[in-house]
């Protein structure tokens, strides 16, 4: 096919949003005869949704200078200025200011309301933000606004409505500030706006939805945005975000085997995309539904990872530390992420672990400064998940301060919250401590139902080290454990499941078995499997890392069977 036929082959592909195909084609037609700047812009658009953002911003800069030698200097700046805002997102401020200076160099004979004029107002919202300068940053947005709406550029209409609503949610004008990232999204699910434009807004709003804990409207516009990028199964770029997202909203409603199979997913994306903060956010929400799980061993690992890539470990990190007995370790990191966070959004999502940990090493009154900052960012932002971890920390400072009764109304509240939310592992951690608060006022019998529904929960979710401290509680309230379904024998392997650790050692099953101690690790095995299985779930055998035999006797080699609890759907069919 000759380039002509190339050519309209690519644009028709670029009509489809076949960005292979498109990406193909006017590759092959550019090698036959210079493409012009609209097709140049195509090929750029093809580029960096396919991964290949240096790709893209050359084909721009070639666009740019075909338009320059046309005469048309705006179009020409356009072009400078989507280099620029790349460069921008991914940190090269150097490079972006300087495409910047140049796009409004070839601005200089127009008139100050043109869209390209707009355009140069986004970048000014984008570091006002940054400095916590909200004020600038909303009223820079509004303006650049103002100029979309009247030049009819649905792209500068569309980012500046978004950045002027992320302003507004960052004073604390939350219900103005959705209303209008709602609005800005109109124009991209109606698909008015350049791909990769629609992408960044797509994902910057469910970012935002995150930031305040609306978790409700983060899941919408997750949906959403999968649906777009089903449209384009060639896409790279935006797709390994989209799964990250996925993850948390499937972690949040309980689905952990199919939130960690989604984190992988983003990580094989995200290697042929090179966008460092997704990796590390993927990596993060993986460490966390592994610690979740009572898998330490991966869980450190995936932060050291998530760490690598630029992505703060913390709380996780510390919280796992808490899980490990390694109380020290826990405190020094919460209180150190603490006093070098400033944000009040990011200091919302560190206080809920920073409460737990303070508890636990007996710093009460330093737990309740930190439930009441985080009571206060709630009462701002109005975001229901937010409040429900803000009620579930008071009521655990409530319980170490004795106050049972008012430690109750607080987590009744967080509980109902999490349950409205569809997020049953928040829920069953609500229901411990209301659990507690039941006990400290002699009502065992609640406690009992509490426990009882906490433990199922986390049962059919493998949260093996909640499930150790709900049987623990339950033997120390006298409940026959046969109320969860539970033997005391399958109890005990729960709570060496939960550590990784195998069965106590019995000299004489020993003796009668293999040295290595494998019959009493398949005996272990059988009875995980058997019990898990009441909670819809089945084992999954994977290769750990080295750990000690039983009773220290033979070192078990790696590669030996470790535990890893998925849903039964999860799962192919088999013995």
């Amino acid at each position: 096919m000759g380039g002509d036929g190339e050519l309209a082959r690519g644009r028709e592909a670029g009509h489809r949003l076949a960005w292979a195909d498109a990406y193909a084609a006017l590759s092959l037609a550019d090698q036959s005869a210079s493409l012009a700047g609209g097709d140049l812009e195509l090929l750029g658009s093809a580029a960096y949704l396919l991964g290949h953002a240096e790709e893209c911003r050359q084909a721009l800069l070639r666009a740019h200078q075909a338009y320059l030698d046309g005469g048309n200097r705006r179009r020409a700046a356009r072009c400078v200025f989507w280099v620029a805002f790349t460069l921008l997102l991914e940190g090269d401020l150097a490079q972006a200011g300087g495409w910047l200076a140049r796009t409004g160099r070839l601005l200089e004979h127009e008139g100050q309301d043109c869209a390209e004029h707009g355009l140069l107002l986004l970048p000014v919202t984008v570091h006002a933000a940054g400095a916590g300068d909200h004020e600038t940053a909303r009223a820079t947005a509004a303006r650049a606004a103002e100029i979309g709406a009247r030049a009819g550029d649905a792209d500068l209409f569309a980012l500046a409505l978004h950045f002027h609503g992320r302003a507004l949610v960052q004073q604390g004008r939350v219900r103005d500030g959705l209303a209008l990232l709602d609005e800005a999204m109109v124009a991209v699910v109606a698909g008015e706006v350049w791909p990769p434009v629609a992408g960044n807004i797509y994902c910057s709003m469910i970012d935002a939805c995150q930031e305040i804990s609306d978790l409700r409207r983060a899941g919408e516009w997750t949906a959403a945005l999968a649906v777009w990028w089903g449209k384009q199964p060639d896409m790279i770029t935006f797709t390994g975000q989209c799964l990250v997202h996925r993850a948390e909203i499937l972690q949040l409603r309980g689905e952990w085997p199919e939130a960690v199979e989604e984190t992988k997913r983003a990580c094989a994306r995200l290697a042929h995309a090179a966008d460092q903060y997704a990796t590390g956010a993927a990596l993060y929400r993986q460490a966390e539904l592994y610690r979740a799980s009572g898998d330490f061993a991966a869980a450190e690992e995936g932060y050291r990872e998530a760490s690598r890539w630029g992505r703060e470990p913390q709380p996780g990190l510390a919280l796992l530390r808490l899980a490990e007995g390694n109380t020290t370790a826990a405190e020094a990191a919460i209180r150190r992420v603490i006093a070098e966070t400033t944000d009040r959004f990011r200091r919302a999502k560190l206080l809920p672990a920073h409460v737990e940990i303070m508890l636990a090493v007996g710093d009460v009154p330093a737990a309740r400064d930190a439930a009441g900052e985080l009571t206060e960012i709630a009462g701002d932002y109005d975001a229901p998940a937010m409040r429900a971890a803000a009620g579930h920390a008071l009521g655990a400072v409530l319980l170490a301060e004795g106050d049972a009764r008012g430690a109750l109304v607080a987590l009744r509240h967080a509980w109902r919250v999490w349950r409205e939310l569809d997020a049953p592992y928040e829920a069953a951690r609500a229901r411990v401590l209301i659990a507690l608060g039941c006990r400290a006022l002699g009502d065992e019998d609640a406690a009992a139902l509490e426990l009882d529904g906490a433990g199922r929960v986390f049962v059919q979710l493998g949260a093996a080290t909640d499930l150790t401290r709900v049987t623990a509680l339950i033997t120390r309230t006298r409940i026959d454990p046969a109320a969860h379904g539970l033997t005391a024998r399958e109890l005990q392997v729960l709570r060496l499941l939960a550590t990784g650790k195998d069965q106590p050692c019995d000299r004489r099953r020993t003796r009668r078995g293999r040295q290595d101690g494998r019959p009493a690790r398949d005996e272990h095995l059988h009875q995980a499997g058997r019990l898990l299985a009441r909670g819809g779930h089945r084992l999954r055998l994977r290769a750990p890392a080295p750990v000690a035999a039983p009773c220290g006797e033979h070192p078990m080699p790696a590669g030996q069977p470790g535990w890893g609890v998925l849903p039964k759907r999860a799962l192919p069919a088999g013995p």
